[in-house]
């Protein structure tokens, strides 16, 4: 049997040299004429072992990582491609402690095979949500995903059952499905290793939607920072095309599906999903007032679905293996599994697929292994730069949507950013005002002049100024922005600073050099 040696051509697996360490696989395999098959795979997720080498023996699948151009010659000497010992060895892939904990559904396939590989994607059980979709009328499809609890993955939790329903219930011309790729929070990156890793994932979910809402067309809104995930997911709508997935009669239906890839211009605001939908219609990323709901008047003004990647991407999973398994996970209303971006100052970070309920502490500490600096954590930031800062005190919090909710924080997209002692609290809060003032799209004057006047505050308290006076006029400002925004990119700036405010409220009055007390 000629030996499969898996090295992953996700991006992330790139940026440490994946491209290299395969060809030099390659190089080391033919003089040593060693006949080898290398597949390029997903990326597991395991960040902190990338590039991660795995080769399939008689024994099943055995990993290595992080491998460097350097190990090459070694892993040969010491027999990797028979599964053999060495330093780098990290024992049968299914068996690394930080996949084996985890409960992947969602992500079941990330990292399996090759992900432009229809065949693949079936053998590990691809298109069999669409199989049970396509017996099924519309109705019965939005009443499983409404039964497994699934609420929307893109940050604002609503539950996808209703959304659904109004879709499919609301009256026009023709509708539309619109996936939601433009990842733009910081500390984030599950929708690219989907668009990477599992692309038919996506398509197979998409068209699921179509299916129970009574649209014939989708388009996936992909952020301009992820060249080659939009390549990735372009050559996956070629082969489903190809195969027969997408077009005038799906799988042999006679339903007709397409969908269409559109890249982002760069703004954060186009998260938001009015302003994407302008996006898509080819005008400037502007917030648009609701209602009228993008359900109702979405898209061309007709009723348009808009879902994330992770929501639509769950949705093959709960149809093939049902609602009640999936609704089985998790806590409370949050329900199912939590795809979790795990980063910042942190020993092993990465995504993982775990149910709903699982404490920060134990994501921290547990999973990411502490700081990677090996210094005390100090914050943890959670749901992106609209997040609120946690302490320690609060790192027994579920990671589900009230119990944030009811921290004073949110949980947003799922990102995790792991902060030690040495982070400066006021610096970050005016980070979040700078970052607000930068993406804001300036249409309505809470969030276009309220992030600028508070950077400007949060500096004059820095400096000792007025602190206390100054303080007030911070408070009124953070509330106005909270009430009057459009949209959350100015209602939630808020959130981080106030966190910061309340939580660490030392690093906000330093003595200043030089300067009288206040």
């Amino acid at each position: 049997m000629i030996p499969r040696v898996y090295v992953p051509g996700d991006s992330a697996a790139l940026s440490v040299g994946a491209d290299r360490v395969a060809r030099a696989i390659a190089a080391e395999a033919a003089q040593r004429g060693v006949a080898i098959e290398l597949v390029r795979n997903g990326s597991r997720g395991l960040f902190f072992l990338e590039p991660l080498v795995e080769v399939e023996t008689a024994h099943g699948r055995v990993a290595y990582g992080p491998v460097a151009v350097t190990d090459i010659s070694a892993l040969f000497d010491a027999g990797f491609l028979a599964g053999h010992g060495h330093a780098l060895a990290q024992g049968p892939s299914a068996e690394i402690p930080w996949l084996s904990r985890q409960t992947r559904l969602t992500l079941s396939r990330l990292g399996l095979d090759d992900p432009l590989s229809p065949e693949a994607f079936q053998k590990n059980g691809g298109m069999r949500g669409l199989g049970r979709a396509l017996a099924m009328t519309p109705a019965a499809i939005v009443e499983a995903v409404t039964a497994s609890g699934l609420r929307g993955r893109g940050g604002a939790g609503f539950p996808a059952g209703i959304k659904w329903r109004t879709v499919a219930g609301a009256v026009g011309a023709r509708k539309y499905v619109v996936c939601n790729a433009d990842e733009g929070d910081s500390g984030t990156f599950a929708d690219r290793l989907v668009l990477e890793g599992d692309p038919f994932m996506l398509i197979e979910g998409m068209i699921i939607a179509g299916l129970a809402v009574g649209a014939a067309k989708g388009f996936v809104y992909i952020r301009s920072e992820y060249p080659h995930g939009f390549r990735c997911f372009s050559r996956a709508l070629e082969i489903a095309r190809a195969a027969g997935w997408l077009g005038p009669s799906v799988a042999g239906s006679g339903y007709g599906f397409e969908i269409e890839a559109r890249l982002g211009a760069g703004a954060y605001i186009c998260g938001e999903e009015t302003a994407l939908l302008e996006s898509l219609e080819g005008r400037r990323g502007l917030i648009r007032a609701k209602p009228p709901l993008p359900a109702v008047a979405g898209l061309f003004g007709q009723p348009t679905l808009v879902n994330n990647v992770l929501t639509l991407a769950a949705v093959s999973h709960i149809l093939a293996d049902g609602a009640a398994g999936y609704a089985g996970l998790g806590t409370g209303r949050s329900r199912g599994t939590l795809t979790l971006q795990l980063g910042g100052n942190v020993k092993r970070g990465g995504l993982y697929e775990l149910p709903f309920g699982l404490s920060l502490r134990e994501v921290v500490y547990g999973i990411g292994g502490g700081t990677r600096s090996g210094r005390p954590v100090r914050a943890v930031q959670v749901g992106g730069p609209l997040g609120a800062y946690l302490p320690d005190s609060l790192l027994d919090t579920p990671l589900d949507y009230e119990a944030l909710a009811a921290a004073k924080g949110l949980l947003g997209h799922g990102g995790v950013v792991v902060f030690d002692d040495t982070v400066d609290m006021a610096a970050q809060a005016r980070f979040a005002f700078a970052f607000c003032a930068r993406e804001s799209c300036g249409k309505c004057t809470p969030c276009r002049i309220g992030a600028v006047r508070g950077v400007e505050v949060i500096d004059r308290i820095v400096a000792g100024q007025a602190r206390t006076e100054n303080r007030v006029v911070l408070d009124e400002l953070c509330q106005l922005m909270t009430d009057a925004s459009l949209c959350a990119m100015g209602g939630l700036t808020p959130l981080p600073v106030q966190s910061a405010l309340t939580h660490f409220p030392e690093d906000f009055e330093r003595p200043v050099l030089g300067a009288a007390a206040e």
